[in-house]
């Protein structure tokens, strides 16, 4: 059985003297070389948190983007995406780019929520969504993000 190995970022940044990350742009940067070196060095797999309304990453695909463009073999990935904070067809158009340059490479990993109620939200069941309608607008958002616009568009 051959081993896969892959690393999860969690892209924290703090301003503070002892940090060697003290901005969002040092974040980024950092996880486009890591993602490279991790490649040259025979990792498999290179995976990002998503975490909105802390100093982490937030915005996965631009960063993805930039990691596939320097890379050409490692698998890359979401750790997982709380869809109570995305619109969910402009995180499918947004994911579907990324794994174009990637050469569909791309993971996601995707996540409902959990019980804590989303920022702002005081609401007990810790999702925006009412309960069944993720799985439509989801199909509904990838369906459309992945269609093959006719000669008349």
């Amino acid at each position: 059985m051959q081993r896969r190995l892959g690393f999860l970022s969690l892209g924290h940044y703090q301003d503070v003297p002892w940090s060697r990350t003290r901005t969002a742009a040092d974040a980024l940067t950092q996880a486009i070389e890591i993602a490279s070196g991790a490649e040259q060095i025979g990792f498999d797999g290179a995976w990002i948190r998503v975490h909105h309304y802390q100093r982490q990453f937030s915005s996965p695909w631009a960063l993805l983007s930039a990691m596939a463009a320097r890379t050409e073999r490692i698998e890359l990935g979401t750790a997982v995406v709380d869809m109570r904070y995305e619109n969910p067809l402009l995180m499918a158009e947004l994911a579907a780019a990324a794994d174009l340059i990637s050469g569909g490479r791309l993971q996601l990993g995707l996540s409902r929520g959990s019980q804590e109620p989303p920022h702002g939200d005081r609401s007990p069941s810790g999702s925006c969504l009412p309960r069944g309608s993720t799985r439509g607008k989801w199909r509904r958002s990838t369906h459309a993000a992945s269609a093959t616009p006719s000669p008349e568009s």
